[in-house]
């Protein structure tokens, strides 16, 4: 969240199953990502962002089948593609956009079907058809796709380091992990939020703007990097600027039904405050308990605005507010000192 007091904390943090990168938030951390392999695909030319497979198909007896229909569908999409095995049983398909997919061969009332994960490598999967053959699937296991992959554990790594480097402070060391990222991964949006946090972080706010801009450029709908561009904006006292990008944010937000609608109007508010537009910032604090009436933060400076604008009962509600839902918060203190000299107004 924006900060009324102008500074930004944030952090990235990196799953522990799948690869799941986190993404930045003024104020705290989110939960976000993208998985690796959707990165890796976006790592290479255009010309190899497709994966492959081929195998074998045989009998009982271990002998090739020919004319066996074999059918490859991505889990997802449900996309597929049909194949007949050559005399040898045989079979190959390029052009596999990377993902999880069902394999399945069939004849004569014979089946066999297995899962397989598909990257930019060639797959294999051999198949044995036989009688309930297509309900014995085999999905690989994580250990078995990070063997199958190593380019894209290799990306998980770094990445996770480029984290780390992050949470722990050490932010020149992080922007130099990420843009290693970035040379296997050159439109990977996440990766310029990560540089862009380092760099606000050491107040480099060029830097920032500029890797927020980056991530825009290849995510338009990055509400994160709106956020951010916000962030940098407020705490350069640019808040005409940071009203904009906040409003970018919000206007995402709301179009994608997203849960953080109440933190993209409180950090809407927060600018409005800064920029002294107190009339503007009770209808974004008003807006964003709206969505949320259990913001806590939003209570808080709703009441720090009807305290500037002389509504006392008002203000001493807002502070109430604030106790009751976070009695331990970090603005409880000052709410309740607020509250017990206000409360008297109230009607």
């Amino acid at each position: 969240m924006v900060k009324a007091s102008g500074t930004v904390t944030a952090f990235f943090e990196a799953g522990t199953d799948d690869f799941m990168v986190g993404t930045y938030s003024v104020g705290r951390t989110l939960a976000i990502c993208a998985m690796v392999l959707g990165l890796a695909v976006m790592a290479t030319p255009a010309s190899a962002q497709t994966g492959q497979i081929k195998g074998n198909v045989t009998d009982a007896e271990n002998k090739p089948v020919e004319k066996a229909k074999v059918t490859v569908q991505q889990v997802d999409t449900n996309s597929k593609f049909e194949l007949t095995t050559k005399k040898n049983g045989e079979y190959m398909q390029i052009g596999l956009p990377p993902g999880e997919y069902k394999i399945t061969a069939e004849k004569d009332g014979l089946t066999a079907s297995k899962n397989q994960r598909i990257s930019l490598d060639m797959a294999e999967v051999n198949l044995t058809i036989s009688k309930g053959g297509g309900a014995s699937t085999a999905s690989m296991s994580k250990e078995e796709r990070a063997k199958a992959d190593p380019k894209v554990a290799g990306i998980k790594a770094a990445y996770a380091e480029a984290a780390a480097l992050t949470n722990a402070g050490k932010h020149d060391e992080a922007i130099a992990k990420f843009n290693e990222v970035l040379k296997d991964v050159p439109k990977c949006p996440e990766c310029y939020i990560g540089i862009a946090t380092s760099s606000a972080a050491k107040k480099d706010y060029p830097g920032a703007e500029a890797a927020y801009k980056k991530a825009i450029e290849l995510d338009p709908n990055s509400i994160d990097a709106y956020n951010g561009l916000a962030t940098v904006y407020n705490d350069q006292k640019k808040f005409t600027e940071a009203a904009a990008m906040s409003a970018e944010a919000t206007k995402r937000a709301t179009a994608g039904g997203t849960s953080g609608g109440a933190d993209m109007l409180y950090n809407a508010g927060v600018i409005s405050w800064n920029a002294n537009e107190f009339a503007k910032a009770q209808e974004q604090f008003s807006a964003a308990i709206a969505a949320n009436p259990n913001h806590a933060e939003s209570h808080f400076m709703l009441g720090r605005v009807y305290l500037n604008l002389g509504k006392l009962p008002d203000a001493a509600k807002e502070f109430e507010a604030y106790t009751k839902i976070a009695p331990n918060g970090p603005n409880a203190k000052e709410a309740a000192s607020n509250f017990e000299m206000l409360k008297a107004y109230i009607k």
